[in-house]
C-alpha cells in the first residue's frame, strides 16, 4: 500500500508542472473555439474539417454530422464504423424541439437462449460471430437524411471516399489503439487485408493508410442508397460471412431492421434541463446520478475535494445498481424510467449514502413497478446534433466481411444469459447499450450539445461535465479538461456484482491531501492508464447565438467553426 501511495503522490505532483493560463483555469488545454455560422467538434481533426466543409457548402448540422461520421469510420476504426450502431439527439431549430433517434440493431432471430445453454456458454463471447447484432449506423444516416437532410448521401461521403482511396496520415492516439486492435484481431479472416498496411502491420503515427474496400462500399451506398446495406448484395455478404464463421446473422435480420424515433428524457438540475435517451441505452444513469446529487451543496464542497469525490462516487454506485437490474430494450421490458428519475426515489436512495464511509455494496432499488466516437455539429439556423457511434470494445467483434472494408460490432456481448433478467438474451431484441448522446436546454432553449465516449465512463462523465459547469462555474472547455474520476466495480448488465466497494480511479490533478481523506473513508484508490473518455461539446449563447466549441487533450480531436 505504501508503494502505491508513493506512486500516486509522484503522479499527482507532476500535474503541478503544467502550463499556466491567463484567462481560464490552469487545467484547460486551450480556449474555447468561437464562431457564429457553424461549428463541428470531433475526435479527429480531418473529420472535423470534412464536417465544416459541408456547412460552408450550404449543408446543415445534420448533413455535417453524417459526413463527419463517415469520415471517422475510416480514420478512427478503433472506435466506430458502419458495422456499428448509432444514437443521436437533434435540436430542430424550426420546430424548436429535441428529437431522439435510436438506430441500434437487434439480435439474430435464429439465435436463441437455448443455444447458449446447450453449448454450456455462460457468457456471450467478446469476439467472434456470436456477439454480432445488426449494425444500425447506416440506417441512422438514412433516417436523419430523410427527416432533415439537404445534401445527397453521395456528396456527404465523397470526401471520405477520396481519403480512403488516396490515403490519410493516422493520428497519434488512434495509432496507439489501432496497434492494440491488431494484436487482438490480427488472426481473424480479412482483418489484415482491411486494416494492416500492406497486410503486414498496423499504421504508425503519421503513416498513410488507405482502405479502398471501404471507399467502394461508401460509393455504392451513395449511388444506390442506404437500403443497399440492408437489402442488397452487402447484406448477403455480411450474412453469408457470419454464418460461415458459425454465427446466426441472416439476410432476413438485416432486411427487417428499423430505427426508432424516441422522446429524450430529462431531469432538471439546478435550473438546467439535462437530456438523455431512454433505454436500451444507459443515459438515464447520468440523470439518476444528478437527481441524487442535487440534494447536496456540491459548490461549497469544491471541485477535487474528498467530500465531493466521495459523494459523487456513492451516487454513481447507487445509479449503476439500478442500471444493472432495470436497463434493457423497452420493447421487451417495461423499464420504470419515470420512477427511476423521480425526486422521491432520489431522496430514498440518497439516504443510503454515508458521508464518512464508502459502501462495500448497495442493493438495486425496489420500485413499485473499449472505445467509441462522439461528435457534435451546429449550423447557422440553430440546428444542433449530438451523435454517438460505436462498434463496442474498440474495433468490434473481429468479424470483417470480405471486400466491404469494415468490421461488425460485438454489442450482443452485453446481453445477460440469466432467465428472467430484464436484459436477458432474446431473438430480435436490442442489447443493453453503453453509447449515449446528451443535451442541455434552459427555459426551452438549446444550450449545449455534448457527449463523452468510453463505455461505463459515459454516464459518470456526463454527470461530471454538468456539475463542472453548473456547480463549479467552468466554461465548456474547462469542464472537459478538468481531471475526472472513474469508479469501476458496480454491477454490470451481464450480472457481475460489486461486493468490495469497487475501485476509484482518478486523473492527475487531484491533490494528494484529498486522496488521503478518501482512503480514510474506505475508498480503494488506483492509478489508471486512460479510460476517462473523450469529450466534445458545443455551447450556444442564448443571447447572441454565438457557438462555443470544445474538445480535449485526451483525444486527437478538434473543434472548429466559421
Amino acid at each position: 500500500m505504501k508503494k502505491i501511495l508513493l506512486y500516486l503522490f509522484l503522479c499527482f505532483s507532476v500535474s503541478a508542472l503544467g502550463q499556466d493560463r491567463l484567462a481560464s483555469l490552469n487545467h484547460a488545454t486551450r480556449a474555447e473555439v468561437l464562431a457564429t455560422n457553424g461549428m463541428v467538434a470531433t475526435s479527429q481533426p480531418l473529420c472535423t474539417q470534412v464536417g465544416l466543409d459541408v456547412l460552408k457548402a450550404g449543408g446543415n448540422a445534420i448533413d455535417a454530422a453524417i459526413a463527419a461520421n463517415a469520415c471517422l469510420g475510416l480514420m478512427e476504426p478503433t472506435g466506430n464504423g458502419i458495422g456499428g450502431d448509432l444514437f443521436a439527439i437533434v435540436w430542430d431549430a424550426e420546430a424548436e424541439e429535441l428529437v431522439g433517434l435510436n438506430a441500434s440493431g437487434r439480435s439474430p432471430m435464429d439465435l436463441t437462449l437455448d443455444y447458449f445453454k446447450e453449448n454450456n456458454i455462460e457468457a456471450i463471447p467478446v469476439t467472434g460471430p456470436l456477439p454480432v447484432s445488426v449494425p444500425g449506423a447506416v440506417s441512422g444516416w438514412e433516417a436523419l437524411l430523410d427527416r432533415w437532410g439537404t445534401k445527397p448521401l453521395s456528396e456527404l461521403v465523397a470526401p471520405t471516399v477520396q481519403y480512403a482511396r488516396e490515403g490519410f496520415p493516422v493520428s497519434e492516439l488512434i495509432a496507439y489503439y489501432w496497434a492494440i486492435g491488431a494484436r487482438i484481431h490480427g488472426n481473424q479472416p480479412n482483418f489484415a487485408d482491411t486494416y494492416l498496411v500492406d497486410g503486414d502491420h498496423a499504421p504508425a503515427k503519421g503513416e498513410v493508410f488507405r482502405n479502398p474496400a471501404l471507399a467502394n462500399t461508401l460509393e455504392t451506398l451513395g449511388k444506390k442508397g442506404p437500403r443497399e446495406f440492408y437489402e442488397g448484395k452487402m447484406a448477403e455478404t455480411m450474412a453469408e460471412f457470419i454464418q460461415a464463421q458459425g454465427g446466426f446473422l441472416s439476410v432476413d435480420d438485416l432486411n427487417k431492421h428499423t430505427v426508432d424515433w424516441v422522446n429524450p428524457v430529462s431531469v432538471n438540475y439546478r435550473g438546467y434541463d439535462v437530456w438523455e435517451l431512454p433505454p436500451n441505452g444507459q443515459g438515464i444513469a447520468a440523470l439518476q446520478m444528478l437527481t441524487i446529487l442535487e440534494g447536496y451543496d456540491l459548490a461549497s464542497m469544491g471541485f477535487g475535494s474528498a467530500e465531493y469525490i466521495h459523494t459523487f462516487t456513492e451516487a454513481k454506485k447507487l445509479a449503476f445498481e439500478d442500471r444493472a437490474k432495470y436497463y434493457a430494450d423497452m420493447d421487451f421490458f417495461d423499464v420504470p424510467v419515470k420512477e427511476l428519475l423521480s425526486e422521491s426515489y432520489a431522496e430514498e436512495r440518497r439516504s443510503l449514502i454515508n458521508p464518512n464511509r464508502a459502501a462495500r455494496a448497495y442493493e438495486p432499488g425496489e420500485l413499485a413497478r473499449g472505445e467509441t466516437i462522439y461528435l457534435t455539429t451546429a449550423d447557422k439556423d440553430g440546428n444542433m446534433v449530438s451523435l454517438i457511434q460505436s462498434n463496442f470494445r474498440g474495433m468490434g467483434s473481429g468479424m470483417v466481411p470480405p471486400g466491404l472494408g469494415f468490421m461488425l460490432q460485438d454489442r450482443g456481448e452485453l446481453f445477460n444469459l440469466e432467465e428472467g433478467h430484464a436484459n436477458v438474451y432474446e431473438p430480435g431484441k436490442r442489447p443493453f447499450h453503453t453509447i449515449i448522446p446528451a443535451f442541455i436546454t434552459k427555459e426551452g432553449k438549446p444550450l449545449m450539445s455534448f457527449g463523452l465516449m468510453g463505455g461505463a465512463m459515459q454516464p459518470q462523465g456526463h454527470a461530471q461535465i454538468v456539475i463542472n459547469i453548473v456547480d463549479f462555474g467552468m466554461n465548456v472547455q474547462e469542464a472537459g479538461d478538468a481531471p475526472r474520476l472513474r469508479h469501476v466495480g458496480s454491477s454490470q448488465p451481464t450480472g457481475e456484482e460489486m461486493t468490495n466497494g469497487g475501485t476509484l480511479n482518478m486523473e492527475s490533478g487531484i491533490a494528494y491531501e484529498e486522496i488521503k481523506k478518501l482512503l480514510r473513508r474506505g475508498h480503494r484508490i488506483q492509478w489508471s492508464n486512460g479510460g476517462y473518455g473523450g469529450y466534445q461539446a458545443i455551447w450556444r449563447d442564448p443571447e447572441t447565438g454565438v457557438y462555443y466549441g470544445a474538445t480535449e487533450s485526451r483525444k486527437d480531436g478538434q473543434a472548429a467553426g466559421y
